[in-house]
């Protein structure tokens, strides 16, 4: 298999031949920033959604960077076409560069590589999820931001896959849902349609914004206002979750509790109906085995 192609600082490298220094602050602290995006026919879904945010969060967190909305759309555009890729799991990835040289570049990072397969069975039938001990707490630097401090999600996934679970639910610490682990969550009760709050805190996914959208096309009831508890998700006749490169996905049972029917409910399917089509307007065409 040939070496994927990748963009580092400015230019475009064998990946096998991409070095960043042993100091980077990415790498030692943490201290990146990245986003996780959906390519079809070589187009990102919403990608200056993506870049908008990336930028907003490496403010924010005061990562110095020297990149800008429109370098990083070239080097997408780029990195796609070097490795011949149309439908892709693109990763933008910033961090300051070195600790040991305030004045040295900042680092650049963007990956491309063919999607994940999508077992269908997780779109037709539905996918179990499971409850994270741990919990999401208001205020905390790095929740409701996409940083390089993700090892307690990918921790948390790691203990959902040992018991069979496609993901892994967060709490706050005051007892309201928050999100999964590398996706959004929503909940269906009496035909609206419901997701935490930003301030939870939970990450403003681009998925999670245009289902939003598309449930006032459909003319659904939706609330992404009120805190969600407990109560509410074992209340819900149907769930699903939204991530860039997996789509949505409905959730048809929470550990041992199975929510609603047990199996793929009527609005979800709406919105994945709906989903699709959108990805056909913004990407152009569909693609036989992309994210529903």
């Amino acid at each position: 298999m040939p070496d994927l192609k990748v963009f580092l600082n400015g230019k475009l490298v064998d990946a096998s031949q991409a070095k960043v220094s042993a100091f980077d602050a990415g790498f030692l602290h943490g201290a990146s920033t990245f986003t996780t995006m959906y390519a079809r026919n070589a187009v990102v879904f919403r990608l200056a959604r993506h870049l908008s945010r990336l930028l907003d969060t490496a403010g924010k967190m005061g990562f110095r960077t020297d990149a800008t909305a429109e370098a990083l759309a070239a080097a997408v555009r780029e990195v796609l076409a070097a490795n011949a890729l149309r439908e892709a799991r693109v990763r933008i990835t910033l961090t300051p560069g070195s600790i040991r040289d305030a004045q040295g570049p900042p680092t650049t990072l963007v990956t491309a590589e063919p999607v994940p397969a999508q077992p269908p069975q997780a779109y037709e039938k539905g996918v179990v999820v499971v409850v994270s001990s741990f919990r999401q707490q208001r205020g905390a630097p790095t929740f409701g931001y996409k940083t390089g401090c993700y090892f307690p999600r990918i921790f948390a996934m790691q203990a959902a896959a040992t018991q069979g679970a496609a993901e892994s639910l967060w709490y706050t610490s005051d007892h309201h849902l928050a999100e999964a682990c590398f996706c959004n969550v929503f909940l269906v009760r009496g035909g609206e349609v419901r997701t935490p709050p930003l301030d939870t805190p939970v990450l403003p996914g681009v998925v999670r914004e245009a289902v939003l959208e598309l449930c006032g096309r459909l003319k659904i009831p939706r609330d992404d206002r009120t805190p969600l508890t407990v109560h509410d998700m074992l209340a819900a006749e149907e769930m699903f979750l939204t991530a860039s490169v997996s789509g949505i996905r409905p959730v048809v049972q929470v550990e041992k509790h199975v929510v609603g029917e047990g199996v793929p409910g009527p609005v979800t399917g709406r919105l994945m109906l709906a989903y699709r089509d959108l990805l056909d307007d913004e990407c152009g065409g569909r693609n036989e085995g992309a994210p529903s």
